[in-house]
């Protein structure tokens, strides 16, 4: 559904000196720098994947989801989706794809989402019964029925979010482009729209690509991860292989027994206290423990044997620490 070939993109921006003598000297002569938001991207996707692409601020997620969109124009590469080139912008083309960003709105502030709903109708040419059957099917998923005919500007960021998601999906899109889709929302909100993005992939199949700042976003619903960095996609593979190349680290969380345990954790270095791994968290209910991957089984063993443990789990680590502390470890390189 989605294929990009060398994909790349430079902007020509201004460069700005500092003091007041530059800026009298940018009245008059200018110097300009290149910047390559994106550099030879390959990339495919197919229908119903979900694919986390992550990188940091500046790396070039919004760029190459703009481009795939048909709102940026390339500077050079090819790309496919649903087998037109985007940049193009055919009808037939923007009937089948959305775009949903997380700061950025498409709803007029001053109406109620009803009425925006409607015009959207009236722009996509959905036929009545197939709207009205996707307005009630998304409205009954999200909750949100009963808040239709309210001004977007009177409704919580959370449900603005929840009308945002259903004006791009009501003409049943083919392609989803999630760029940051639960940014600024609290953790109920958050998860509810995590829930229905994977309801939605499961009645509709389609293909997406989610840009987030939230790992927990990327974790919940993504298997594939790509990840970009200075405009270069550094990573492209499943979840599941990503922590095993990169998570060094295993997280173990001892809960333990009330007024069995000792106030305070080992005071001493490491290793004088028997203790293994890095101390994360200790406290007379819970030990957390950051170890190596192989001596995971040997941590768990010493703290069964050695404190009064009544629940033990071991986690990976975060899949953010891992994202960052891989991008760190291949810029060093």
């Amino acid at each position: 559904m989605i294929k990009a070939r060398g994909l790349s993109k430079t902007f020509r921006v201004h460069k700005k000196e500092a003091g007041l003598k530059g800026s009298l000297r940018a009245l008059f002569v200018r110097d300009w720098k290149t910047v390559h938001a994106l550099k030879g991207v390959d990339l495919d996707v197919g229908a119903g994947e979900i694919v986390g692409l992550v990188g940091a601020n500046g790396a070039g997620k919004t760029t190459l989801v703009k481009a795939l969109a048909g709102i940026l124009h390339p500077t050079g590469g090819t790309a496919e989706v649903l087998g037109h080139v985007p940049w193009r912008r055919h009808n037939e083309f923007r009937r089948q794809i959305a775009l949903i960003m997380g700061q950025k709105a498409q709803l007029w502030w001053d109406l109620p989402a009803g009425d925006g709903f409607l015009l959207l109708r009236e722009i996509y040419q959905v036929p009545g019964d197939r709207f009205a059957a996707n307005l009630k099917t998304l409205t009954e998923a999200l909750q949100i029925g009963d808040k239709l005919n309210i001004q977007i500007r009177r409704l919580s960021l959370g449900e603005r979010m929840k009308m945002e998601l259903i004006a791009a999906l009501l003409h049943n899109p083919k392609v989803l482009f999630l760029d940051e889709p639960t940014i600024g929302l609290d953790l109920a909100a958050q998860r509810a729209i995590r829930e229905f993005i994977l309801d939605y992939r499961r009645r509709e199949n389609p293909a997406m690509i989610l840009t987030s700042h939230y790992m927990e976003d990327i974790e919940k619903l993504c298997e594939r991860i790509v990840l970009i960095r200075d405009g270069e996609l550094v990573y492209d593979g499943g979840r599941e292989k990503l922590l095993a190349s990169y998570a060094l680290h295993k997280v173990l969380t001892a809960h333990l027994r009330a007024g069995e345990a000792p106030a305070e954790g080992p005071a001493r270095p490491q290793g004088d206290s028997g203790v293994p791994g890095e101390i994360l968290e200790w406290n007379g209910t819970q030990v957390k423990l950051k170890v190596p991957r192989s001596e995971a089984a040997a941590a768990a063993s010493h703290l069964l044997q050695s404190y009064p443990v009544a629940d033990l789990s071991i986690e990976e680590e975060d899949i953010g620490t891992v994202i960052e502390a891989m991008m760190k470890r291949d810029k060093a390189a």
